[in-house]
């Protein structure tokens, strides 16, 4: 990137950026990629990272997001050349705008971090990573064989096992970023083996839901993380609007106390083994049901000795309601008290950086949120691997303070307590609007 479009020796029609953005429906879609436009109506529905991921961009520029997402980019380029409509003339004022030159300055960072190599992994680290997730769960299984399934040693085993879980959890997270194997096929498949046989999910939804919440974090109706208005409103503009129309059925004044009895009890026992099941079947994707259920079935042949199907069954919903509670506050803190809105069309820094903030490092931050406490690099470098993050931390603050955009860090305490205080903040949005507007 930075080196001028895919398509420089070719005789293109000229197209303005208003041009581009009335091409922004689902039935007629353009978007810009490195200075070329391309019509991706069609192609949306073939795109291997799902169709939503593309509406999102449509009528935008969409270089720095494709340029995130893809790691063999001169190989992905050939497949885009049939779509190529013709090349962006932007203004001169944009040419002296503050958003080209954020533009400008962080492609020519991320060619200085490729340079650097911060895009190469670590085969120890990962071999750590995975090593220790099977030893976590190998002692869960030992502590119950060898002592049995008193009361002690189950909730001891159902620890370790939760640990072992969560883990999985950030290292299925490596590998679906494409962020640990030399090419994306051997990243699929690891990621298959993790997600789906190590943890019982689906490498597929995962895929669709994570990569929707990269393109555009906390834009409504485009990231399906903040899809909570059943019960939840987030941010300062949507308990307004919600207010105004009437909209929903919840005391949202009272969500920051019922966040504790829904969100991280219930997110992974209750609403994701409905969700995921749901996803495969209605899209008939049932090769990724398969390994998914792979994982049920070691559940059953290991524990079942132990405890019969129901006790096996038990013990699964068990560390799913444990480890439900580390998932949500680890995930969560990054981004629910950020900013919450529709889409401004912002450039990729501005964009992440709005909604993402960071936990300070440290030993036990780095591994309790398998390195998302550097949310802010991870998103701007989504394919980095997370022990190249630190490293590229101070160039990424140096360009921050460059154009005066806001690098939030926080404690680990400050952001989980900010979690409570931004539901309680926007609750109160909805009740002044509701009831005295």
């Amino acid at each position: 990137m930075g080196k001028g479009s895919f398509h420089d020796n070719l005789n293109l029609n000229t197209l303005t950026l208003e041009e581009v953005q009335k091409h922004n429906t689902k039935k007629d879609r353009w978007i810009i990629i490195d200075g070329s436009v391309y019509d991706v109506t069609n192609f949306a529905k073939r795109h291997p990272g799902g169709e939503k991921i593309i509406q999102g961009y449509a009528g935008q520029d969409a270089t720095d997001a494709w340029t995130a997402f893809h790691i063999d980019r001169s190989m992905v380029s050939k497949y885009m050349k049939p779509l190529l409509v013709g090349k962006l003339e932007h203004s001169t004022e944009y040419k002296n705008s503050k958003r080209n030159k954020i533009e400008e300055d962080f492609r020519k960072l991320r060619q200085k971090v490729e340079e650097m190599g911060l895009f190469k992994p670590s085969v120890l680290f990962f071999s750590f990573i995975l090593g220790h997730i099977l030893v976590m769960e190998a002692i869960g299984i030992f502590i119950m064989y060898y002592y049995g399934t008193g009361w002690l040693p189950y909730v001891i085993a159902a620890i370790f096992l939760t640990a072992a879980q969560a883990q999985a959890g950030w290292a299925q997270h490596d590998y679906g970023h494409l962020s640990v194997l030399p090419n994306s096929k051997l990243n699929h498949w690891a990621h298959i083996f993790v997600i789906n046989f190590l943890k019982g999910a689906s490498s597929d939804w995962w895929n669709y839901r994570h990569f929707n919440h990269h393109s555009k974090p906390n834009v409504v109706k485009k990231d399906p993380d903040i899809r909570l208005d059943m019960f939840f409103v987030l941010g300062k503009v949507i308990p307004i609007e919600w207010a105004k129309k009437k909209k929903g059925f919840m005391p949202y004044q009272h969500q920051h106390k019922y966040f504790y009895l829904i969100l991280p009890p219930l997110l992974l026992p209750l609403y994701f083994n409905y969700e995921i099941p749901y996803y495969l079947l209605s899209r008939k994707r049932y090769g990724d049901l398969f390994w998914m259920l792979t994982f049920f079935l070691r559940y059953e042949l290991i524990f079942y000795p132990l405890l019969g199907f129901w006790g096996t069954l038990g013990l699964f919903f068990f560390v799913r309601f444990i480890e439900s509670h580390w998932f949500v506050w680890t995930t969560q803190m990054s981004h629910i008290p950020m900013d919450v809105n529709y889409d401004q069309d912002d450039d990729w820094v501005t964009g992440q950086l709005k909604s993402t903030c960071n936990v300070e490092p440290s030993l036990f931050n780095d591994w309790f949120s398998g390195h998302l406490n550097f949310q802010i690099e991870h998103h701007l470098f989504p394919t980095m691997p997370r022990h190249n993050l630190i490293k590229v931390k101070p160039l990424v603050m140096s360009l921050c303070k460059k154009h005066n955009i806001k690098y939030h860090e926080k404690t680990l305490l400050e952001a989980m307590v900010d979690i409570h205080k931004c539901l309680r903040e926007s609750g109160e949005l909805w009740m002044d609007s509701y009831y005295h507007k």
